[in-house]
């Protein structure tokens, strides 16, 4: 009998630890997609490098993410989309061109990318199930914001695109 009751609270915590978002982690609702981010780590990661990052940024009169109408006022119905378009924009366009000769930065960079990494596959898996679909207000937001990005050389695009990653961050937690 105890070996049981014992069974019966190990199997419940394992399965509780499983369920439970890692430390940090929130769970965003995009639209009807449920993703858990660690905003925490992220946030902790950028914030090491910001002032570097922002520092390097040879362009201040020009924001990629911050204008007008970029990130404002997206339906929570365009929600998924516009987040799984940036994700894959910073995988794939800015964090590839963000390299210093700073190897601390390099690794902050690094990890900032593979949570971003992490978080592009689960919505990557929500739009595939047909969960996180684009409308036409989400396309032309992110048509505006790659504009804005090409408007620039790659690098100091990739640059300015990461100090601006608190933005995003941000606008994640408040249309949480």
């Amino acid at each position: 009998m105890k070996r049981s009751h014992l069974f019966l609270c190990l199997f419940s915590m394992l399965s509780w630890l499983n369920w439970a978002p890692a430390a940090g982690s929130k769970i965003f609702h995009f639209g009807p997609c449920r993703i858990s981010v660690s905003v925490t780590e992220i946030r902790s990661g950028f914030t090491a490098i910001k002032a570097n990052i922002q520092a390097r940024d040879p362009i201040k009169t020009l924001s990629i993410l911050s204008h007008p109408q970029s990130l404002h006022k997206v339906k929570s119905s365009d929600r998924c989309c516009i987040i799984l378009h940036l994700f894959n924009f910073y995988v794939d366009k800015v964090f590839k061109h963000c390299k210093t000769e700073d190897s601390y930065i390099n690794r902050k960079i690094s990890s900032i990318a593979n949570s971003f990494l992490s978080v592009k596959r689960k919505l990557g898996q929500c739009h595939e199930q047909n969960k996180c679909l684009c409308g036409q207000g989400s396309v032309e937001k992110f048509k505006q914001i790659l504009a804005n990005y090409e408007g620039l050389n790659v690098t100091s695009a990739a640059i300015k695109s990461l100090g601006e990653l608190d933005i995003l961050l941000d606008w994640m937690e408040k249309s949480h």
